[in-house]
């Protein structure tokens, strides 16, 4: 927040004003998230404020993979790439490959493919969605699961597609909802299917509060995979959840040393 003026002024706007003749290939690398107590100001993510700022490209990683994919793409960019790093990604295992390699910014990935509803997921929520749809099995819900790994620029193509299959969104959003990429995203799902695609459409995120340190209060404030796999049945009514599910770490979502 401290260097605002510098980003959204300056770095977002040189080229445009100078007619392309600048370019500002800087990269700044920023950690969100909750973990161990953090409070109200180092826990927050403020990617829905930046995304909207013309001329600035911001990533959201959730893999170790992309990490370094994103990184180097942000690196090799002429454009100011704001890297948004979620503090669990630091300790997820996960392949990643010695030689060089770029993510693209701008192209989502789906993670897992479905017909029933689809999941839009940012950051740490990928790994929380994927938690959510392992309590689904033998729910007879299939969830098409899209990480978009960039806000800015958006691939809302490939989330309209999956969108046109399913007729269902789930938005899970490791920030707040008003105004953010949530709301961007069932805006432009309704801007694209309305009068004539009946389409169901829901979002979690952050409740409208600043971030707690305490972890009771934590584990209530931030979505987890029972309030998502909740969220995913409430489309489909007389289905719920048994009650006695429970949420394991799985391998791949361990000890990510990253880049520190």
């Amino acid at each position: 927040m401290l260097c605002m003026n510098q980003l959204v002024n300056m770095a977002a706007k040189m080229s445009y004003m100078f007619g392309g003749g600048v370019k500002v290939p800087i990269v700044v690398r920023a950690v969100i998230g909750r973990s161990w107590g953090q409070g109200a100001q180092h826990s927050q993510s403020l990617h829905g404020m930046l995304m909207h700022v013309p001329g600035l490209k911001v990533v959201v990683p959730s893999t170790p993979y992309d990490a370094k994919g994103c990184l180097i793409a942000a690196i090799r960019d002429n454009n100011p790439v704001i890297m948004i790093e979620h503090r669990m990604l630091y300790r997820m295992r996960g392949e990643v490959p010695d030689e060089s390699y770029e993510v693209s910014i701008g192209k989502a990935r789906i993670l897992r493919e479905g017909t029933d509803v689809t999941v839009v997921a940012i950051s740490h929520m990928v790994v929380e969605a994927l938690r959510a749809i392992d309590l689904l099995e033998g729910k007879g819900v299939s969830v098409e699961l899209i990480d978009p790994i960039s806000v800015s620029p958006l691939d809302t193509e490939t989330i309209l597609r999956s969108v046109a299959k399913t007729r269902r969104l789930l938005f899970v959003d490791n920030d707040w909802t008003t105004a953010g990429a949530s709301a961007e995203v069932l805006a432009v799902v309704a801007e694209a299917y309305q009068g004539w695609k009946s389409v169901q459409v829901k979002r979690l995120g952050y409740y409208p509060s600043p971030c707690p340190t305490t972890r009771p209060l934590e584990d209530a404030y931030y979505p987890d995979p029972l309030a998502i796999a909740e969220a995913l049945l409430g489309f489909f009514p007389g289905r719920s959840l048994n009650g006695g599910e429970e949420i394991e770490d799985r391998p791949e979502f361990q000890e990510f040393k990253g880049p520190f």
